[in-house]
C-alpha cells in the first residue's frame, strides 16, 4: 500500500521508512509527493493534544495529495514537569536554526529545568500518536505508542534525534542515542505506534 506520511523531519522519516518498507508498504513524504513547504504548516501543530495535531496534519496533506495519509505527533512528557514539554517538544526552547541546533537548545532547556532533581523526579515517557486517513471521507484511525524512561544529567550516544541522548530507556537500559536503529524501532513510542498501524494495513501481494 502506498502511503503519504506527513512529516518533514529527517529523523522521523528514517524510522518510518525502515518500518513501513520492511512491512512491504511504499511510503512517500511531502517533498517526494511534490508538496512544497508552506508557513501554513506551522498552524497545524498548535493544538493542545497530540491526536488533534496529527489529525490536522493528516487532513491537510491528504487534501494536497489525494493519497492515503498518515500523520504523526509525538513528544517527551516529564512527569515532574506536569507533562512538559509534551506537544511543545519540538518548539520548547523557541530556538531557530538547523535541526541539530534546535535539538541542542531543547536539550539544554530540559537539563536546566531538571537541574539538581533526584532520579524520582526525572521519570518521563515518550508518546506518539498516529492518525491515518484512507480518504477524504474516511473516519480517522488513531494509533498510540509510549515508552518509559529516565532523563539523564548528561547526554549519552550520538544516534537518534531530539531528546534521545538524554532518554534512558527502561526497556533497553540504554539511551535512544546509544540504541541501534533496530532496537529503537522495536520498543520506541513511534515503533510501537507504527506496529499497530501496520497491523491494520492490507498485506502486500
Amino acid at each position: 500500500m502506498k502511503l503519504l506520511f506527513a512529516t518533514r523531519s529527517a529523523g522521523k522519516q528514517k524510522e518510518i521508512r525502515r518500518v513501513l518498507e520492511a512491512a512491504g508498504h511504499e511510503v512517500v513524504f511531502p517533498d517526494e509527493a511534490g508538496v512544497p513547504e508552506s508557513t501554513l504548516e506551522d498552524s497545524l501543530e498548535l493544538a493542545d493534544s497530540f491526536e488533534t495535531n496529527a489529525r490536522l496534519k493528516a487532513e491537510y496533506f491528504l487534501k494536497k495529495t489525494g493519497l492515503p495519509t498518515v500523520a504523526d505527533d509525538s513528544g517527551l512528557e516529564v512527569y515532574s514537569l506536569g507533562g512538559q514539554p509534551g506537544v511543545r517538544s519540538k518548539r520548547w526552547a523557541n530556538a531557530n536554526g538547523s535541526p541539530r541546533q534546535v535539538d541542542h537548545a531543547n536539550n539544554a532547556e530540559l537539563l536546566r529545568r531538571l537541574l539538581g532533581a533526584p532520579g524520582s523526579k526525572r521519570r518521563a515517557r515518550y508518546r506518539c500518536v498516529l492518525v491515518l486517513l484512507r480518504s477524504a471521507s474516511s473516519f480517522p484511525e488513531v494509533f498510540e505508542g509510549s515508552c518509559g524512561g529516565v532523563i539523564l544529567e548528561e547526554p549519552r550516544g550520538t544516534g537518534g534525534f531530539g531528546y534521545d541522548p538524554l532518554f534512558l530507556s527502561d526497556d533497553l537500559d540504554q539511551t535512544f542515542g546509544e540504541a541501534s536503529p533496530e532496537d529503537k524501532d522495536r520498543i520506541s513510542h513511534r515503533g510501537r505506534a507504527l506496529a499497530q498501524l501496520v497491523a491494520k494495513l492490507p498485506t502486500s501481494a
